[in-house]
């Protein structure tokens, strides 16, 4: 079978959303991370799925790669990554309270969420950012599709504007290492750009 046709529409939708990424509210994200990084503050990220695999790969990039080349360090928190913990929750209180149970009593006001879902409508992802406004946090958003429920209570939104989980989560994945290269030149100067 020949998929070149398919490969092409793929790549074409993929193309089209990138061109429609909003550039102001990726600088608005990435002015309230300098905040949050000159600060010391503890950024929170979380998801499901193929978002939770986006939130531990954040967590790498900035607790490692960034970090790794800095005085001062980012202090990211990835609340699915204790798959006991994660587990525990979900069997003994109910899968819906994962993220939130995890935030409270922790979170700070001056703290960061960054929580991610590629509908914007995961419950469990929806409970943490309730409880994260209530508290006073700043909430990222990072989701697709039209955003959901999410891009409407986040105080920062990483959209990506496409009916497609695929793409979305590729999408997601940008943000992450767009972000994590240029701070590797302005906060590290190291240019990956030109290596």
């Amino acid at each position: 079978m020949d998929y070149r046709e398919q490969i092409k529409a793929y790549l074409a939708q993929e193309t089209a959303t990138l061109n429609a990424l909003d550039i102001d509210s990726i600088n608005e994200v990435m002015q309230l991370l300098d905040e949050a990084f000159e600060n010391e503050s503890t950024i929170y990220i979380f998801g499901n799925g193929g978002s939770s695999a986006t939130a531990s790969h954040f967590q790498n990039d900035f607790n490692k790669g960034i970090s790794e080349h800095t005085k001062k360090k980012f202090r990211f928190i990835c609340l699915n990554d204790n798959v006991p913990t994660v587990m525990a929750i979900a069997n003994d209180i109910g899968f819906e309270e994962v993220f939130r149970f995890q935030l409270m009593g922790k979170l700070k006001k001056t703290d960061l969420v960054v929580a991610i879902s590629g509908s914007g409508n995961s419950k469990n992802v929806l409970n943490a950012v309730e409880y994260a406004k209530e508290i006073g946090c700043r909430v990222i958003g990072i989701t697709g599709y039209d955003g959901g429920k999410l891009r409407v209570m986040s105080d920062f939104s990483l959209h990506a504007p496409v009916n497609s989980m695929q793409i979305t989560e590729d999408i997601h994945m940008i943000y992450d290492h767009l972000i994590m290269s240029i701070y590797y030149k302005t906060k590290c100067g190291i240019d990956h750009l030109h290596n």
